[in-house]
């Protein structure tokens, strides 16, 4: 993990709440930011998997990141943000599930372009790992699509992207930092007009570990 000096990754704490909630609608100025309620719960039910980046000169919060464990036959591949996460709510946390599941991961304009997103990625992958979990599921934004919309299906653009024949703002991003995609979704964040509603499945497989017994990718 490559780290300026400036900054350490550690685990969330109630004090961070308000400067999250700050970060979150400065990232996601059209949605709700979380709660103080949401974010107490979340490290309630799961807190080793809750993550933020630390501006140590001025002890400020930079970054977090949010993840909960799911049984993945549970549900769907199709189902949206919300049905994963239980309205934000995490409480659809299954400690014996075999999946990581990124929920969600912000850095602050202010310190962006530092590498704090793949350092709090890596501290979830070290997790994965240690916990003995088969793999990482996240859900990837494809805000390069809606220009491209009228020329392409949604796979068609995918397929380009991991082929380097074009380069979308968040997917090619997340390529580079080892995911790899399952397939396109639509619905997965229904207000993200730029990504015309549509996202890619992305997951990383834990390389140590074998996968459940009969398990199917649904």
């Amino acid at each position: 993990m490559n780290l300026p000096p400036d900054y350490a990754i550690r685990p969330m704490r109630a004090d961070d709440f308000d400067t999250i909630a700050a970060i979150c609608k400065s990232v996601y100025p059209h949605e709700t930011p979380y709660t103080e309620q949401e974010l107490a719960a979340h490290h309630r039910v799961y807190p080793q998997g809750q993550f933020v980046a630390e501006h140590l000169p001025t002890r400020t919060v930079a970054g977090a990141h949010f993840t909960l464990c799911l049984a993945m036959p549970d549900f769907h591949l199709d189902d949206p943000w919300d049905v994963f996460t239980a309205n934000g709510s995490f409480s659809d946390h299954n400690p014996a599930g075999h999946t990581l599941y990124g929920a969600d991961i912000m850095v602050s304009p202010a310190h962006q372009h530092h590498g704090l997103a793949h350092a709090m990625t890596d501290c979830a992958r070290a997790l994965v790992c240690a916990e003995r979990r088969w793999r990482m599921v996240g859900g990837s934004r494809l805000p390069g699509y809606r220009a491209r919309r009228d020329e392409m299906d949604a796979r068609t653009y995918v397929d380009g992207v991991i082929a380097g024949r074009w380069s979308d703002p968040v997917l090619t991003v997340h390529l580079k930092d080892g995911w790899s995609v399952v397939r396109p979704i639509f619905g997965y964040l229904p207000h993200d007009d730029e990504s015309a509603g549509w996202a890619a499945v992305i997951q990383w497989i834990n390389p140590t570990c074998p996968p459940p017994t009969a398990f199917q990718l649904k």
